[in-house]
């Protein structure tokens, strides 16, 4: 294997992940997977997870919104503010 192959390789390198459900939750996984085309239960999963962490910087967003509104952060005109 080639510097480049072996940076490559271990760039992408996957991380095995087992879970347990409920079959009724799992007969839905399957049901969302098929209907998505989704190729398999690991790109769904995948997936859900991309989606809650655009969730969770969406409230984050929110939630520095609200401060400024509230008065609460210093709006840094330049990088000199940030001293």
């Amino acid at each position: 294997m080639t510097c480049c192959s072996t940076l490559c390789y271990t760039q992408y390198m996957r991380t095995t992940l087992n879970i347990s459900m409920p079959p009724k939750l799992f007969s839905k996984v399957e049901s969302v997977v098929r209907e998505h085309n989704y190729s398999s239960v690991s790109e769904f999963i995948r997936d859900a997870v991309r989606v809650w962490e655009e969730e969770q910087l969406i409230k984050e967003i929110k939630e520095s919104q609200k401060e400024a509104r509230a008065g609460r952060v210093k709006l840094l005109r330049s990088l000199k503010d940030l001293r």
